[in-house]
């Protein structure tokens, strides 16, 4: 590399040296887990120097809560922007869960350090990922409520039916992790047949009691 080429390496801004390192990061942690990942690997990776991940983003905590905190906030946009309230509820379900699934399935790095590495870290790490999991079951509880509105509901119900179906596809996304080779789209199908089949009885007073 020239003088001149590494001037230019050297003056990168800063929001793009960030973005270099949690890239990096990203790949490294969901590759070797956070206990086993050495920031010498993640500069390496990074092709930046050590003091410079600590000057840009601190300690290795620091670092992995960053890249948490980024690939929460990419996933929530991603599922936000493919719900179109213009749609009728079940399409507005339909691709909101594509949304998911295709980041998912395009960011895998990125769901294995979310849902597996930060889950089993705990502490810090997972009340990020909480936080995450809290908007993600607001955002499907205001489609609920819209349906009771329209349907009778109980409107008491949606946000508990919400943290059902934001389980649901968490653990159907960790179950596609290890089962790549399934189309994003037909993930996406069952759970929706599963989900929304159930949320149609519901919504027009179909419920199931236990016999006698």
């Amino acid at each position: 590399m020239s003088v001149d080429e590494r001037r230019r390496v050297k003056r990168l801004p800063r929001e793009v040296r960030e973005r270099q390192i949690l890239d990096a990061a990203v790949r490294v942690f969901s590759a070797r887990g956070y206990h086993n990942s050495s920031m010498d690997e993640i500069s390496d990776v990074a092709g930046v120097s050590k003091p410079m991940i600590y000057a840009y983003l601190g300690s290795k905590e620091d670092l992995f809560a960053a890249c948490i905190h980024r690939e929460a906030t990419n996933l929530l946009d991603a599922v936000s922007r493919g719900v179109r309230a213009e749609f009728p509820p079940d399409m507005q379900l339909w691709h909101g869960l594509r949304a998911f699934f295709d980041f998912v399935g395009d960011q895998r790095e990125s769901w294995q350090v979310l849902h597996r590495q930060a889950i089993s870290q705990g502490g810090p790490f997972s009340e990020e990922l909480l936080a995450m999991r809290d908007q993600a079951i607001s955002l499907v509880d205001t489609l609920l409520v819209r349906v009771a509105t329209k349907k009778g509901l109980d409107g008491n119900a949606t946000e508990a039916l919400a943290a059902a179906l934001v389980g649901a596809a968490e653990s159907l996304a960790d179950w596609w992790l290890d089962h790549p080779d399934v189309p994003s789209k037909a993930v996406a199908s069952r759970l929706m047949n599963l989900a929304w089949m159930g949320f149609g009885d519901l919504v027009e007073g179909n419920t199931w009691h236990p016999a006698g």
